[in-house]
């Protein structure tokens, strides 16, 4: 059954080398099992992260991937020291401070990988 398996999300890029600059390098995942020759796959705690070429990378304009965390802050801070520029979205009804958007208990920031893809930091609650 689906509900008692792991599920590994899945990203389009247009160019490989550049993800595996950007995911693995900027983002420190870990390489994963199951890396071929047109596919790359990270570790992310227990979670995969599995990226793969296509001509449709970068059109899907939602949240394609989220990490939950314990400090966005934190995380921002980390990933703006390393180039990572984070997006601003004022029409979400969420108070913007900095690069993070604020709402109550919710904390989130969303930055964008070489190819557009929308990724996104949240508190875990």
């Amino acid at each position: 059954m689906l509900k008692d398996t792991d599920v590994i999300a899945t990203i389009a890029v247009k160019n490989l080398e550049a993800a595996k600059k950007f995911y693995g390098g900027t983002l420190g995942l870990a390489p994963g099992a199951g890396t071929q020759q047109d596919v790359l796959t990270f570790k992310s705690g227990t979670s995969s992260l599995l990226v793969y070429e296509s001509p449709y990378a970068g059109t899907n304009r939602a949240t394609s991937a989220t990490w939950a965390v314990s400090d966005v802050e934190a995380e921002v801070k980390a990933l703006k020291a390393r180039g990572v520029v984070f997006e601003h979205y004022p029409n979400l009804g969420l108070e913007v401070r900095g690069d993070v958007h604020v709402r109550g208990n919710f904390k989130g920031a969303w930055l964008k990988d070489p190819d557009g893809n929308i990724l996104h930091i949240v508190t875990r609650s």
